[in-house]
């Protein structure tokens, strides 16, 4: 497989794209190509050569890059407003068991309307582990 401009993807994206080759017994290759030899992009790419986890390499993006924006152009950077810190991967992880064990408890938000409106409005979706 061969990626052109492959700094301009995310790398858990690059990592998706790689794990389509070599699933058979005939050897495979994933070249990733670049026009951009800025620090950051080499950076972010021998992060790939090096890293084989998904979530590992997603988060490694997030502190490179930034989030980017939900709405909008713009598809990478850190957001100009900014309520809490994305990286704070303690806070999301308890956040996400938070609303797991209220799931658990109310699978359908019986309880709660108003959080079921919010869902619903903005069609997000809740996916299982």
């Amino acid at each position: 497989m061969l990626i052109e401009a492959a700094d301009r993807f995310g790398l858990a994206q690059l990592h998706q794209l790689r794990g389509r080759v070599g699933r058979g017994s005939i050897k495979s290759y994933c070249f990733l190509f670049s026009e951009n030899f800025g620090q950051k992009a080499i950076k972010r790419l021998k992060a790939l050569e090096k890293e084989q986890s998904g979530i590992k390499l997603a988060q490694m993006d997030l502190e490179m890059r930034g989030p980017g924006e939900i709405y909008g152009l713009q598809q990478h950077g850190f957001p100009e407003l900014q309520a809490s810190s994305l990286l704070d991967y303690p806070l999301i992880k308890k956040t996400r068991q938070e609303a797991q064990e209220l799931l658990t408890v109310d699978p359908e938000l019986k309880k709660h309307n108003i959080l079921k409106e919010i869902i619903a409005g903005n069609e997000l979706l809740i996916a299982p582990n």
